[in-house]
C-alpha cells in the first residue's frame, strides 16, 4: 500500500515553538562591551592576563543574562586537552567514609577548574575498561581499587590522559599510586583484641564479590598480629543480610569464639544485633570491633569499638592530579595512605 503524506495545520491560535539560537561568546562580548578575547579570559579563568574586577563582573552578568556557558569541546581543542577527570564508578559497595572522601575530591578538583565525570563501566575490567574510559578522552583518570594493569595505563596515556592515579593495595607501572594499607587495619584490630585478653578471634570476610582486595589483607593483618601468641584466628563468611547474620549468630556458641573483627562498622553492627538477638552478651562473652569509625557506631549500645581510618584528603589528591596534568613527563609519585588507629569503646 503506498504511503500518503498528510500535512496537519496548526490549530488556530497555536504555533510550533521556534528554536532559539544558542548564545555565543560574541553575544556576551557585545552585551558586556568587551572583546571576545576578554570573555574567553574571564570565563575560562585564565590567570595569564590581568582583568579588572568590574570587567569580570560585567562579563559574568552578561553570560548569566544570555544563558551562555563555555563550550567544553571547543575549550579542549584550544588547550590541546580536556579538563575532564574521569572516575570509574566502583564495582563494589562503598560506605559513607569513601563517599565523603569522593565528595571532598570532587569539590577540590572543581576549585582547580576540572570537571569530574563518574563513568559506569559495569561488566568491563582491565584493558577493556581502560579502552571505554579512553574513548571519552579525559585529561586524568582516577581508578579506585585493583584491576588496572600497565597496558591499560599505556592505552589511557596514548589517548591523551596526562595523569593516571590508582587507589589500591599495589602500585601499577606508569601510574601515580595511593597505596591503601588494609593489612594495617586488620593488624590494629587484632592487636587490640589480644591486648583485651581475647584468644579465640573470628574475622568476618564478606561474601559480596569485589571486596577481596580489602578483606583478605585485613584478615592477613589479624593473623600477623596474633602470630606466635597461641591465639587462634577463625575466618567467618558473612553476607550483608539479616538472614546471613542470624545464621552465623545461631551457631556462635559452637564456634567458641571470644572476639570478632567484623571487617568494618557496617558488618559489625549487623552481626552485633544478631548476636544480641541470640542472647550473646557483648563484650562479656564476645568482644566486637569494626572499622571506619562511623557515627552510627557511637550511637549503639554498647558503643562500637572501631579502627579509625585516615584517608588522604581530597585536596591533596586533587593537587596531585593537577601537578601530573601540568607536568605529564614527571616520574610517577607513590604515596602510602590509610593510617589506622584503634578507638576503644564499650563493645570490646
Amino acid at each position: 500500500m503506498p504511503y500518503v503524506m498528510v500535512q496537519i495545520p496548526n490549530p488556530p491560535g497555536h504555533s510550533l515553538p521556534t528554536t532559539r539560537s544558542v548564545p555565543t561568546s560574541a553575544d556576551v562580548a557585545r552585551l558586556a562591551g568587551v572583546s571576545r578575547a576578554t570573555v574567553s579570559y574571564v570565563l575560562n579563568n585564565t590567570g595569564a592576563v590581568r582583568i579588572s574586577e568590574p570587567t569580570r563582573r560585567r562579563v559574568h552578568d552578561a553570560a548569566r543574562e544570555l544563558g551562555y556557558v563555555p563550550h567544553a569541546a571547543a575549550r579542549s581543542l584550544r588547550a590541546g586537552h580536556s579538563r575532564m577527570v574521569l572516575m570509574p564508578a566502583p564495582a563494589i559497595p562503598v560506605g559513607p567514609l569513601y563517599s565523603q572522601f569522593i565528595n571532598e575530591l570532587h569539590w577540590a578538583l572543581g576549585r582547580l577548574d576540572y570537571t569530574v565525570v563518574q563513568h559506569g563501566s559495569v561488566g568491563l575490567h582491565g584493558d577493556e575498561a581502560a579502552r571505554a574510559w579512553a574513548e571519552l578522552r579525559p585529561v586524568a583518570v582516577l581508578v579506585p581499587g585493583a584491576g588496572l594493569g600497565a597496558q591499560g595505563v599505556t592505552l589511557l596515556k596514548r589517548s591523551g590522559a596526562r595523569a593516571v592515579v590508582t587507589l589500591g593495595p599495589e602500585a601499577v607501572e606508569g601510574a601515580h599510586a595511593l597505596l591503601m594499607d588494609h593489612e594495617a587495619v586488620g593488624h590494629c584490630a587484632g592487636a587490640h583484641l589480644l591486648d583485651r585478653g581475647r584468644r579465640r578471634v573470628g574475622v568476618v570476610v564478606p561474601e559480596e564479590g569485589g571486596l577481596e582486595a580489602f578483606s583478605q589483607p585485613r584478615l592477613a593483618g589479624v593473623r600477623r598480629a596474633l602470630g606466635g601468641t597461641g591465639a587462634t584466628v577463625t575466618e567467618l563468611a558473612l553476607a550483608y543480610t539479616e538472614e546471613s547474620a542470624a545464621r552465623l549468630a545461631a551457631r556462635w556458641r559452637e564456634l567458641d569464639l571470644d572476639a570478632v573483627f567484623a571487617y568494618n562498622d557496617e558488618y559489625a553492627m549487623l552481626l552485633m544485633r544478631a548476636l544480641q538477638d541470640e542472647g550473646v552478651r557483648i563484650p562479656e562473652e564476645v568482644a566486637v570491633i569494626g572499622a571506619d569509625d562511623l557515627m552510627l557506631g557511637r550511637l549503639l549500645r554498647p558503643r562500637l569499638s572501631t579502627v579509625h581510618l585516615e584517608l588522604p584528603s581530597g585536596r591533596d589528591l586533587a593537587e596531585l592530579v593537577d601537578r601530573a596534568v601540568r607536568n605529564p613527563g614527571a616520574a610517577p609519585e607513590t604515596h602510602k595512605v590509610l593510617g589506622a588507629t584503634v578507638v576503644h569503646r564499650d563493645s570490646s
